[in-house]
């Protein structure tokens, strides 16, 4: 467990920023630079600032060390507040800790390396005392920044994940994505951080001066974060483009190749009726090419608008305005690193790579493939895309075949020393990044660019908006199966990490068709898409899914705004993932409990696993169980049947009726709670109630509290029922139209 990660946060007494932020204008302070970083000191309030001057980084706080009563004391606890002065000796890049003989019996200095800062704290001479440094304040940084983790730990088993700039006591970065840029601030002994207005954040920070690990204090800009270690083309998501994870449903998964635009429209009808209230976007054509009713696809004709005319007989500018009719924006799936056509090969030949020998080479895209160092060639593929944008009027593009662990896929077979003597231009360093430039060129800056399977290592990175994260969901013609499931989530872990800041991680379709998987499937397969707020798409057959699991696919849209919470690749099946929520009224924890194993399993975890100190206590409950798991300090666990997940939401123990969870959405607040107030025996939660559609809000009662009314606004209904022998109260809510609902529940 990391010591400086699991400290409680304590609330002091500050001085006024103002104060601080004047530090180093009076006469006798303490200035002087420490490679990039400005210091100064004021002495009366021990007031110290540090100010990073190419990042405008800043740290404005209130320095206190307290020792032992005489310093000649090794043993004694540290109890007494010495000062913190001025150097006393001309050394003016270090200050004094003064004891309450005022006497300098140790120091405070400042170890610079370009962008790192060390603060040490040391004794003077061969004392040995103990002591603890503090440092709380202020930090401002960049407003897009979030907080989270960059230090990797042996042996972790949680998978961290947030939402709302919530806070962790696992965090010790700030992170900002549109400049690649991590702000590192280590403690051993003790580190918190509050976010408060965007890019300002209180913080404290401890050290011990007779802990070898502890007596240290880092701060370090470091750029190009991503960038320097797994994503040189890095670009930050374009929120203009696409500000959330796109949503919606595709047909291969299910139909294979055999869905034309009878069947998509089918589909899409119901989507109308039952998703599309919930927020699904996107409806996406698959195998529409000139012949494609059949695998593999390297006999498709991808590299032309050739379409499948006994599927698609109205064309595929017809299908997009019928698709846009039903309120959905259309998507189309795209391959075009090559083609199945021998027609379109012999009427451009020099598009094409070809042997020694002189034959062609073929790829998973297609029996001929694309030499992209041909201008020509890519010209092409801007005009395809162009033409399929803005003329058939398509918003969505997934582009197929770019990389896997095969040598078909482009990204890796153009990399190959005896493909690339094959090139037009043998000297080009990255044919596979002009594709991916000519198909963002040629579909334009406001339509989504999905990458599959597309890599954070790539050059997509700088081009698309989501990426494929892992193989598909299923096999050619097969139902999905639990493998596939246990590899969706490896993936998930291993990926997550570039998510929401590279590019939308996209972990394959939401399959959970009854007729494939058993209840306890589905709900880890809703659970490992959903919860880390990924691209959602439904991939079943939506009239032959039975109730339950159509409510499974509502209970997972809208997607979450969902950011990692360790900015770095972790291995494994993790048995719990925690998705830590902050809201402007409150924050809360979604915790998944997972089995991947074929026996029943314990599964549990500390609350210092999840950021949170031990005695705080949580009331909680099981989302697809619906069962009150009770309030709980320092650890939870439960037994989960095999192959299963238990959800569960951990709402911080008040004293007063609060909000507990709902059966709305996966995050159990995180997408359907707008606001609670308590006051004066009164309860005010509003609630986003979708129209014709029912559902249940569940809310903590304390034993001293007796319930008495629920009151909502005409034209919504609302029923209330205790639970839980009366520790829970169900409130179901329905309206006819979409709104947000306020709720008062009146208590005695």
């Amino acid at each position: 467990m990391r010591k400086h990660n699991v400290k409680d946060f304590k609330i002091r007494r500050l001085l006024p920023m103002a104060l601080v932020l004047a530090a180093g204008a009076a006469c006798g302070d303490t200035a002087f630079t420490a490679g990039e970083w400005d210091v100064s000191f004021v002495a009366e309030g021990a007031s110290l600032k540090l100010k990073h001057r190419s990042s405008g980084a800043e740290v404005s706080g209130t320095l206190e060390f307290t020792g032992p009563e005489k310093a000649t004391d090794a043993v004694a606890e540290p109890k007494v507040e010495w000062r913190i002065a001025d150097s006393r000796d001309g050394v003016k890049n270090r200050l004094a800790l003064v004891d309450t003989g005022n006497n300098a019996q140790g120091y405070l200095t400042f170890q610079p390396n370009g962008a790192r800062l060390n603060m040490l704290a040391y004794h003077r001479t061969a004392l040995a005392y103990q002591g603890r440094l503090s440092f709380f304040g202020e930090i401002r940084y960049h407003d897009d920044a979030f907080s989270a983790n960059t230090l990797p730990v042996s042996g972790e088993r949680v998978l961290q994940l947030s939402s709302g700039g919530a806070d962790s006591g696992l965090h010790n970065t700030l992170f900002s994505p549109l400049r690649d840029e991590a702000f590192l601030i280590l403690a051993a002994s003790g580190l918190t951080l509050r976010s408060g207005a965007p890019g300002v954040w209180t913080f404290e920070i401890d050290a011990d001066i007779c802990d070898p690990a502890g007596t240290e204090i880092l701060f370090n800009i470091e750029r190009g974060y991503y960038r320097n270690r797994w994503v040189p083309y890095y670009a930050p998501i374009d929120r203009r483009r696409c500000p959330r994870a796109p949503t919606g449903w595709m047909s291969w998964n299910i139909y294979f190749d055999q869905a034309g635009s009878k069947e998509n429209l089918a589909e899409a009808r119901l989507g109308a009726k039952y998703l599309k209230p919930f927020g699904l976007e996107i409806w996406s054509i698959e195998s529409w090419q000139g012949n494609s009713p059949k695998l593999p696809v390297a006999n498709f004709h991808n590299m032309d608008l050739e379409y499948y005319k006994p599927q698609f007989p109205e064309g595929m500018k017809w299908l997009a305005e019928e698709i846009r009719k039903l309120g959905f924006r259309p998507g189309l799936w795209m391959a075009p690193f090559g083609t199945g056509s021998t027609n379109f090969y012999m009427a451009h030949k020099d598009w094409f790579l070809h042997g020694k020998d002189g034959k062609p080479l073929p790829c998973w895209n297609g029996r001929f493939t694309l030499d992209p160092t041909v201008e020509a060639a890519r010209n092409h593929l801007r005009d395809i895309f162009r033409t399929a944008s803005r003329d058939w009027g398509y918003e969505f593009f997934k582009i197929d075949g770019m990389s896997g662990r095969g040598p078909g896929y482009c990204a890796h077979k153009y990399e190959r020393p005896e493909v690339r003597a094959c090139f037009a231009d043998p000297s080009c360093p990255n044919p596979f990044e002009l594709c991916v430039k000519a198909f963002r060129e040629g579909i334009g800056d406001d339509r989504i660019f999905l990458a599959c399977q597309g890599h954070f290592t790539g050059a997509e990175a700088a081009y698309a908006d989501a990426s494929r994260t892992g193989a598909d969901i299923v096999h050619p013609n097969q139902p999905v199966k639990w493998s596939n499931l246990l590899l969706q989530a490896r993936c998930t872990v291993n990926q997550i990490f570039t998510h929401n800041i590279v590019f939308w991680a996209d972990p394959d379709c939401l399959m959970i068709s009854q007729d494939a998987l058993a209840v306890e499937q589905a709900r880890v397969e809703a659970t490992v898409v959903a919860l880390p707020g990924q691209q959602m798409f439904a991939g079943d057959k939506l009239g032959e899914l039975a109730p339950d699991r159509i409510k499974m696919l509502q209970q997972v849209l809208p997607v979450c705004d969902v950011r990692p919470g360790n900015l770095y690749p972790q291995f494994g099946h993790l048995p719990v993932w925690n998705l830590n929520v902050k809201r402007p009224f409150g924050s809360w924890h979604v915790v998944a409990l997972f089995n991947w194993m074929d026996e029943p399993a314990l599964v549990g975890f500390d609350w210092g696993e999840i950021g949170e100190p031990a005695d705080q206590s949580f009331s909680c409950w099981e989302f697809w169980t619906e069962s009150w798991q009770g309030v709980n300090q320092e650890h939870f666990e439960m037994q989960v049947p095999p192959r299963s997940v238990r959800l569960l939401a951990l709402q911080p123990y008040a004293a007063h009726p609060q909000f507990l969870t709902s059966d709305r959405h996966i995050t159990q607040g995180g997408v359907e709670l707008k606001d609670q107030q308590w006051s004066e025996d009164c309860l005010k939660a509003t609630i986003n109630v979708i129209g014709g559609f029912p559902m249940t809000a569940r809310f903590f009662i304390p034993d001293s509290f007796a319930f008495k009314s629920v009151a909502v606004p005409d034209g919504v209904a609302a029923s209330a029922r205790r639970e839980a022998g009366g520790k829970v109260l169900a409130v179901t809510l329905s309206a006819e139209k979409t709104q947000d609902v306020p709720v008062s529940l009146s208590f005695k």
